[in-house]
């Protein structure tokens, strides 16, 4: 069912500081800043020969992302993402496996126009866990 790793995200208190510390020290392409009010974020991507690390920080009240940073106020990895050729048949079969999807368990649209799911770290040792339709 996997595909392959899309990206590894790190959450981050202030993304222009981060976007240019993998600019100037790793030397690094980073695109530019693209706000996603749906998943209460903002996102640029750092691209490496083999994947993506997506760098993301609260976007509006309620975001996702500030609870994490209040737990991790200097920032730390947030999630995986992984490719499924079909996120609607990744679902059910994680679902009839046990696994828990967040949200109301139907795809969002992500920063790649693609549909997303998050699967809930408790059920993948500790690690959340997106999926994105390749």
């Amino acid at each position: 069912m996997l595909g392959r790793l899309n990206h590894v995200a790190i959450a981050v208190p202030d993304l222009e500081a981060a976007s240019a510390q993998y600019r100037t020290m790793l030397g690094a392409d980073v695109t530019e800043p693209q706000a996603l009010p749906e998943h209460g974020v903002t996102v640029v991507f750092v691209m490496v020969p083999n994947t993506k690390i997506e760098l993301l920080e609260p976007l509006g009240e309620g975001s996702p992302i500030a609870a994490f940073l209040a737990k991790n106020p200097s920032g730390g990895m947030h999630h995986v993402c992984y490719e499924v050729d079909d996120i609607l048949a990744a679902r059910d079969h994680l679902k009839n496996e046990g696994a828990r999807v967040l949200g109301d368990g139907e795809p969002k649209i992500g920063a790649h126009n693609k549909p997303v799911l998050f699967l809930h770290p408790k059920d993948f040792n500790g690690t959340l866990i997106e999926l994105e339709q390749a």
